[in-house]
């Protein structure tokens, strides 16, 4: 019988560490795949070696206990390129940081998949396209600031339904439609959406068409 326990806990040990090492080495490929579709003239990334067995050892990342990637902090640090769909797939993290940078591009629609995230700053930089209905599904989000960039579209219904959130900025972009007032957008200051010019608002419910000016 002690033998059976002996074997028994070295399997779980080892099968811990194997799913340690294919997890670690997932979410390592998905921040490599970002760091390929950047420019880092300062050399910020120089530390992010593919070859560990995951990426916690790296600057500007944070992992739990169970070394899963939870924070990505890249602000201010002189960046270019564009974002990446495999950033999706970092399902623990829970603060996205990439404000004040040169990052072109659109939002990936699989940021959706980050049921963690608590904090997405993407602003002052030269992002486009449109803001992704799927935010929508961030049900941890607490901080939304898109502001500084060149958004367009209109502002996802879908965020209405993330009761969590409270600080959403998207002012000085190029969005249209009209403001959002159900949800945690009631408590949303006006100034938050200053400087879109084809931005309408508040919104009146049942008399304004949510796309108004999008055209």
């Amino acid at each position: 019988m002690a033998a059976q326990a002996w074997l028994w806990t070295s399997l779980t040990v080892a099968l811990t560490f194997i799913l340690t090492v294919v997890n670690g080495n997932s979410e390592g490929d998905a921040l490599f795949t970002l760091r390929k579709s950047l420019s880092d003239p300062d050399n910020v990334l120089q530390s992010w070696d593919p070859t560990l067995v995951n990426p916690c050892t790296w600057f500007h990342i944070t992992c739990n206990q169970d070394n899963r990637v939870t924070r990505l902090d890249l602000g201010n640090s002189n960046l270019s390129g564009h974002l990446v769909p495999e950033l999706g797939k970092l399902e623990h993290l829970q603060y996205l940081e990439l404000y004040k940078n040169n990052i072109q591009g659109t939002i990936p629609s699989e940021l959706g998949s980050l049921k963690s995230l608590i904090s997405l700053d993407l602003y002052n930089n030269n992002i486009s396209g449109t803001i992704p209905p799927s935010l929508g599904r961030l049900k941890s989000l607490v901080f939304l600031r898109l502001n500084d960039n060149q958004l367009t579209g209109s502002i996802p219904r879908e965020l209405s339904n993330v009761s969590s959130l409270k600080v959403v900025d998207v002012s000085n972009n190029d969005l249209c439609g009209t403001i959002p007032t159900s949800g945690p957008f009631e408590h949303i200051p006006l100034n938050n959406f200053e400087n879109n010019p084809r931005l309408e608002g508040p919104e009146l419910l049942g008399l304004a068409s949510y796309d108004t000016n999008c055209s």
